[in-house]
């Protein structure tokens, strides 16, 4: 895979602002791990192999487990998942592959027995920013492990 181009020395106050965004919206109230995950769903859903290869690496970081990591992608049928989990994940899908008809109930409620008010806005703003990235990473074909370095993933260790 090669790099198209490099978007942060095109638009650096354009990267900034959704950097800043981003580092904002992780800000509350929601675990680090929990965010890890729909950060690795989103980016599994959009093919976004730079983005996931990052969130792997992060929410091992994290204390994430493997056999977990590897059960995002079927996290549906895993009983790895708490259900406060399982509302995030499918809150994640939804935003991030809109239905024509919007957010089904069904999923809002899931997601609405869980989490606050305040958490499902964090939440939404937090696979907003994902999905932002995502498709900033998959235009420009960004390289899975470019950035390791830079984002302190080069000392993660996978067994």
């Amino acid at each position: 895979m090669t790099a198209r181009l490099n978007a942060l020395q095109h638009a650096p106050e354009l990267y900034k602002k959704l950097s800043d965004y981003s580092i904002a919206a992780k800000k509350g109230q929601l675990d680090a791990r929990l965010l890890a995950l729909i950060e690795i769903r989103a980016s599994q859903m959009n093919g976004c192999a730079f983005c996931l290869d990052m969130h792997v690496k992060q929410a091992k970081l994290h204390g994430e487990g493997e056999l977990r990591l590897h059960h995002v992608a079927i996290w549906h049928e895993s009983p790895l998942f708490s259900a406060r989990e399982r509302a995030a994940l499918a809150w994640t899908e939804v935003l991030t592959q809109l239905p024509a008809h919007g957010v089904p109930d069904a999923v809002y409620e899931q997601v609405r027995a869980e989490f606050s008010e305040q958490e499902i806005v964090e939440l939404t703003h937090n696979v907003m920013g994902i999905n932002a990235w995502n498709r900033l990473s998959v235009a420009f074909r960004n390289v899975p492990g470019s950035a390791d370095k830079a984002f302190g993933l080069d000392k993660v260790q996978f067994s």
